[in-house]
């Protein structure tokens, strides 16, 4: 038999051990609330949309993502709210006016984008899903595309991770490197805002990187990459059909349309005119928090789960897009 121990030994090991507790709770706590700072210091006009990206990274490789089984949901909301938000700061008849110039551009490297990645691909001995998957986030708009053909296809897990930590990958180094060769370049902001919608994956990093830019070429490459991802639809249809799945929902980007009655209310309501600045201010702030949240959910894990050849055919095609869509565009 154990000994017994009194009633006041057991009230004192009780508190020491809930005193352990706390302590042992504390770096978590910690934790949580130095990811807290750094979202608040993205907040701050010292940080730009690159280095809110870069700034989560660094948090996630050298102290992990607190919050990651919620990151993914979180930047999905928050980046639909954001972008109808940009909405409200947008000219609509210049917005409208960009986005027909570069209908006819945007279709082509679409389409070549496409025939092109299923062609490397097949050199690259690539299976076909995740190659039409890669050709299809660099052609339309990243991890969105990638998202709404997976059903469709219907992937597994292992195909969409590469797919997406590819695509990833590479968003990443373009939010950061466009901006320096747009000024290298000597881009107007409406040249670079239209070479970064159509050259660059993710919402969110040609969002950012525009941003980074200058105000006019802001506008003109969220109308322009919202038009190109509305290619989502037609290229799902068509994948339904030449993959043999049969028909599949798909998840249509919704918040495009409450981005353009947002834009045409800031152009033809004058209530919505007033608000409009302030809307877009608080939208501008959260697309940089977004980017620190999508650096954040970038681990080495993830780079190194992509393997080489899915990185080479989504760097090829990026290359590739983002040199014939600069000419294209020099040219206009």
């Amino acid at each position: 038999m154990g000994k017994v121990l009194p009633k006041q030994e057991l009230c004192r090991v009780y508190i020491s051990h809930k005193a352990m507790k706390r302590l042992a709770g504390c770096p978590e706590i910690v934790h949580r609330l130095t990811f807290a700072a750094a979202l608040l210091l993205c907040l701050s006009p010292a940080v730009c949309a690159p280095v809110a990206l870069v700034l989560g990274f660094c948090f996630s490789v050298l102290l992990g993502h607190p919050f990651e089984r919620h990151n993914q949901k979180v930047i999905n909301w928050l980046l639909k709210a954001s972008v109808v938000g940009l909405g409200f700061g947008i000219n609509a008849a210049g917005a409208l006016a960009a986005a027909k110039q570069g209908l006819g551009i945007t279709l082509l490297s679409v389409l070549i984008t496409l025939l092109l990645g299923a062609a490397i691909g097949k050199l690259l001995h690539l299976g076909p899903k995740v190659s039409h998957l890669i050709a299809s986030g660099t052609a339309i708009c990243g991890g969105s595309a990638i998202a709404a053909l997976a059903p469709v296809l219907r992937v597994n897990e292992k195909e969409m991770s590469v797919s997406l930590g590819t695509v990833f990958l590479l968003n990443a180094v373009a939010l950061l490197i466009f901006p320096v060769l747009g000024h290298y370049l000597q881009l107007s902001q409406f040249q670079f805002g239209l070479w970064s919608a159509i050259a660059i994956h993710d919402t969110s990093s040609v969002i950012g990187a525009a941003s980074a830019f200058g105000a006019e070429a802001l506008e003109v490459a969220t109308t322009v990459k919202l038009v190109r991802a509305l290619w989502i639809v037609p290229v799902a249809f068509v994948s339904s059909f030449a993959f043999r799945v049969g028909n599949q929902k798909v998840e249509l980007p919704w918040f495009i349309g409450l981005f353009v009655l947002a834009m045409l209310l800031h152009g033809y309501l004058p209530v919505a005119a007033e608000l409009g600045r302030p809307v877009a201010m608080v939208s501008e702030a959260g697309l940089t928090i977004t980017l620190f949240l999508v650096g954040a959910g970038l681990s080495l894990e993830k780079i190194k789960s992509a393997g080489w050849r899915p990185l080479l055919l989504g760097l090829t095609l990026w290359v590739l897009v983002a040199a014939v869509s600069l000419w294209g565009i020099l040219l206009l």
